[in-house]
């Protein structure tokens, strides 16, 4: 005789992307990633933004949340601030996180939480038929600005901790990047930022331009990704070369924000006792000496 489980856990989605979109590596290196390390879904926590890549949490084994608009970044900080235990997660695409969500990111920048924070990047809003993004190149779609850089704008910041950018079309080198964010904020080291150019084959397919443009900084003799100045100062010329620089482009040293907030001798909020019966006689000397 069988009898039926006492807990039903999620059986994640097929994903909707579009055949060959670059979000399908991502969520394949993630996984893979994650089993290597050993870190089992029940302390993953895996939260996601909007548009196309805001879908990736339903097609993975984990504790999934699907934030407001341009909110993953501070929803994830909540997450790891009441359990720093868990594994924290945040995804999103270019839309989401650089342009109704770029006063998040830079304040994560800033605040250094032990969150990997991965952003596919695709230059173009695909959900919404190809719009402009802030990463958009002038002149797609008659797009009068300039792209802006989100690795330039992390090494701006003295707190940031990481900064990697991987390509969805070399699997292996994401593989590598996706393991080191996850291993340093693991070890409560701060927040890891790993940009992921991620083609849209819908409507902006730049995975031939893109392969011929990408340079792995790591392969360059000589170049130290602990050197913040000198980081700037490459990603800046490879730019100005018509080059985009991928791998560990900056690694550093600062507190995570979760060691100077959390106070490690009580319990973690998520996992204090809610109920009324262990908070009874507090409340009751409370209201005494409200009362008098």
């Amino acid at each position: 005789m069988t009898t039926e489980p006492k807990t039903k856990t999620f059986t994640p989605a097929r994903p909707i992307w579009c055949a060959g979109c670059g979000d399908f590596a991502v969520r394949g290196v993630l996984e893979k990633s994650l089993e290597n390390m050993g870190i089992p879904p029940h302390k993953f926590m895996f939260l996601a933004g909007i548009g196309c890549s805001g879908t990736i949490q339903n097609n993975i084994k984990c504790y999934g949340y699907h934030s407001l608009h341009g909110r993953v970044l501070p929803t994830s900080i909540g997450a790891k601030l009441a359990n720093p235990d868990l594994t924290v997660v945040a995804a999103g695409g270019d839309g989401d996180g650089f342009a109704i969500g770029a006063g998040h990111l830079v304040h994560t920048f800033k605040s250094n939480p032990s969150i990997t924070y991965i952003v596919m990047n695709n230059s173009n809003y695909g959900l919404t038929k190809g719009q402009a993004s802030p990463t958009s190149p002038t002149g797609y779609r008659d797009n009068a600005e300039t792209g802006m850089d989100s690795i330039l704008l992390g090494l701006s910041f003295p707190s940031t901790t990481f900064l990697a950018r991987g390509f969805s079309g070399n699997a292996a080198q994401l593989e590598s990047l996706m393991m080191a964010a996850l291993e340093h904020t693991e070890a409560g080291r701060g927040f890891a930022f790993l940009e992921v150019l991620s083609p849209c084959v819908t409507y902006y397919d730049t995975h031939r331009e893109w392969r011929a443009k990408v340079y792995n900084i790591n392969e360059e003799e000589g170049f130290d990704p602990t050197d913040r100045a000198n980081a700037f100062k490459r990603v800046l010329e490879l730019k100005e070369e018509k080059r985009i620089p991928i791998g560990l482009i900056f690694k550093g040293e600062n507190t995570a924000l979760e060691k100077l907030i959390v106070n490690e001798n009580e319990t973690y909020p998520a996992l204090q006792e809610i109920g009324h019966t262990g908070h009874r006689a507090e409340y009751d000397k409370f209201i005494k000496a409200y009362l008098g």
